[in-house]
């Protein structure tokens, strides 16, 4: 849903989500567009949470990384987009202390969508492409109703490539959280 006509950047799309009438609004800056996004359900949620859990336990000192949920990220090449991936993680190398108070000015190295109701498969890939081109080197679309996920990385051509990981497969942090591995099944109730 549009919600203004401009074209905003960061620092405009900053003002305009503190406004008091957005509090309690959701909403991520696509190419200088306002989308208005619809809060999540339990499912999603808990989805989100159970994935911010487990990069936690798997590197509880944070020594790796910060794992964050619902947080704005934006690349500083492109100042017209800032998303909110559902979980992230951004190593530590490009992390930085103390935390930012507002947006990260870069793209997590992993980006988590959870698709809810409200989503198309179309509109996920197409943000998984902007991380991608921003880069964030792996993204995972959570599929509840298939119990499954896709995941996409750019390949050695530079095109994006996507993956298939069933219910019975596991999510891999490849070289971004190496010795991560996470079981599809683990994630559902």
């Amino acid at each position: 849903m549009e919600v203004k006509e401009r074209v905003y950047d960061v620092d405009a799309f900053w003002r305009f989500v503190c406004q008091p009438e957005n509090a309690d609004r959701y909403f991520e800056l696509i190419d200088g567009e306002i989308i208005e996004m619809a809060p999540p359900g339990e499912e999603h949620g808990y989805l989100a949470g159970a994935i911010f859990h487990y990069f936690l336990l798997f590197d509880p000192q944070r020594k790796l990384g910060i794992p964050t949920v619902e947080i704005g990220y934006y690349s500083l090449e492109d100042r017209s987009t800032v998303l909110g991936p559902n979980v992230a993680f951004r190593r530590t190398g490009t992390a930085s202390a103390p935390l930012n108070k507002r947006w990260v000015p870069v793209m997590p190295d992993i980006a988590v969508e959870v698709k809810s109701p409200t989503n198309t498969l179309p509109e996920l890939r197409r943000k998984a492409a902007i991380y991608l081109q921003h880069g964030t080197q792996l993204v995972w679309i959570i599929m509840p109703e298939q119990r499954s996920a896709e995941v996409h990385r750019l390949g050695a051509d530079g095109a994006i490539e996507r993956e298939f990981v069933g219910a019975d497969g596991s999510l891999s942090g490849e070289s971004v959280l190496p010795g991560f591995s996470l079981e599809i099944a683990r994630l559902f109730i």
